[in-house]
């Protein structure tokens, strides 16, 4: 199948180019109108697949309701805002629920369901801060243990990829320390670590933070805290949700300009509410929570941020038309950096031969014209 555009994402720039796929894989790319296309898209954009690695559903299902139905229907339309990959990502719950939402995404993922691809789990929790745990249900917070965590990547057949945990309550960080050396990315969140605290948690392994600004010890001059370590350490990726609710635009620009093109990685952060309408409510971690009119969720009981609905399209929308984050920073944020961050840059995250053809359509409002999964058009 041939596919072209006179916008091709290469290099770091829109280029006119020809996009040739066999099967799941790219293998050539020619100058635009070498042969006949199968489609030609015209001026629209061709860029890589979107990746959300920090997302808990939508449509109606959360990662931990653990119900294989509604797993497969949440990948198979997340492709309409352009994503082709996601981490199923789980909250802080009792151990029996954990255990089987795990199963549950491993199961799903052997099906090899229709739509964007199952990259692993983000574990979320249990082992987070009481004061910085957010909408995470506190009952359900615990010491980090490697024996536990251990039993539950047991229960997901390895596919655990990140955890976000508190590293000030990982005791000589000994979780941190196992899950780096094991294949697992520890990212600090929900935490109330100084920025000495953070400093080391890098230095025994932690290779992200969690939602940059939200659920963390703050930056203050005198006092940096978990988001000062996001800001300042230029090596270390961050995550950031782009709905410009949970941080302004301002503060996303800041954000970019200090982590730069290549460590900044945009995420949802969406709930299971994503797709409904203002005013709907849910369970989340058996606590309620309502959709607000600028799609923000929130708890009914204390009024907090809970999470997103975003689209990733529109996140990349936010970035560059809000924020005024230059094009590149803003779509690597969702395409090679989570890619990279979870050490799986040499397949996907890019247009290039040998690339899985993962490969979203933007006309130039941000909605998708089309999204292809491994050379399927899913639309």
């Amino acid at each position: 199948m041939l596919i072209q555009s006179t916008r091709v994402w290469l290099g770091g720039d829109f280029y006119p180019a020809e996009i040739e796929i066999t099967g799941k894989i790219i293998t050539r790319v020619y100058p635009y109108n070498t042969k006949k296309p199968n489609h030609d898209y015209g001026d629209r954009r061709i860029v890589p697949g979107f990746l959300d690695i920090h997302c808990h559903g939508a449509y109606g299902f959360d990662t931990n309701y653990a119900d294989p139905k509604g797993l497969k229907n949440w990948v198979k339309n997340v492709v309409r805002e352009g994503v082709t990959g996601i981490m199923a990502t789980t909250i802080t719950e009792l151990k029996p629920v954990l255990l089987k939402a795990v199963k549950n995404v491993a199961a799903v993922k052997k099906q090899n369901p229709k739509g964007a691809d199952i990259l692993g789990i983000h574990f979320e929790g249990p082992y987070l801060d009481m004061k910085y745990k957010g909408a995470q249900p506190p009952e359900a917070i615990v010491a980090s243990s490697v024996k536990e965590f251990e039993e539950y990547q047991k229960a997901a057949e390895g596919l655990i990829k990140i955890i976000t945990l508190a590293p000030e309550h990982d005791p000589d960080f000994a979780l941190t320390r196992y899950c780096s050396t094991h294949g697992v990315a520890v990212s600090i969140g929900h935490s109330g670590a100084t920025f000495e605290e953070a400093i080391l948690a890098e230095a025994n392994g932690a290779k992200s933070i969690t939602h940059t600004f939200n659920g963390q010890s703050p930056f203050n001059h005198r006092a940096n805290g978990v988001t000062g370590a996001a800001l300042r350490l230029d090596s270390m990726y961050s995550e950031v949700i782009c709905d410009c609710n949970h941080s302004t635009p301002e503060a996303l620009h800041i954000f970019f300009q200090c982590k730069g093109k290549d460590h900044g990685i945009m995420i949802s952060d969406a709930l299971m509410c994503k797709g409904f309408e203002a005013g709907k409510k849910f369970m989340f971690g058996g606590h309620e929570i309502v959709i607000y009119p600028d799609g923000s969720a929130h708890l009914t009981e204390t009024k907090s941020l809970a999470g997103s609905t975003m689209k990733t399209n529109e996140g990349l929308r936010n970035l560059v038309e809000k924020a005024q984050v230059p094009f590149e920073t803003a779509l690597n944020s969702c395409t090679i950096n989570p890619a990279a961050m979870l050490g799986l840059n040499d397949h996907i995250g890019r247009i290039s031969v040998g690339y899985d053809a993962d490969i979203a359509v933007l006309n130039n409002d941000y909605s998708v014209e089309e999204t292809f999964c491994k050379g399927k058009a899913q639309f």
